[in-house]
């Protein structure tokens, strides 16, 4: 948010004392963003690489970002598999060509290789 102000206002000092009151009438929370923000991607189906690299940008504390994708609160080869399947259909292929162009589409979309092998077996 700090940085969406600055863009509109040069007085630093006035944007600090703005997400301060902010914060403190609980209207700004960087936990309940991020919480909010994970959710959102996972039903997109999004994967926890990306998804960490898009909080990173936004500015968000590395960790409220590791506490949020950690734990047991998702199941990422479930959610690959459900975002493969979606995209490809059932059926794992032989072909070479065909498993890579799953395995980067798998990539693309934030999923790490040691659990994108992990589906392929």
């Amino acid at each position: 948010m700090q940085h969406k102000l600055a863009r509109r206002c040069d007085d630093e000092a006035l944007i600090e004392e703005l997400l301060d009151k902010l914060a403190s009438e609980g209207l700004q929370d960087d936990e309940r963003f991020t919480e909010s923000f994970v959710h959102h991607r996972v039903s997109m189906g999004q994967g926890p690489i990306k998804i960490q690299q898009e909080l990173r940008q936004r500015g968000v504390d590395q960790n409220l970002i590791e506490h949020a994708l950690a734990g047991d609160s998702f199941d990422w080869m479930s959610l690959a598999n459900e975002v493969r399947i979606k995209k490809f259909g059932e059926n794992v292929p032989d072909d070479y060509q065909k498993k890579a162009k799953q395995l980067r589409f798998l990539y693309s979309r934030g999923f790490s290789g040691e659990l994108i092998n992990q589906l392929f077996k």
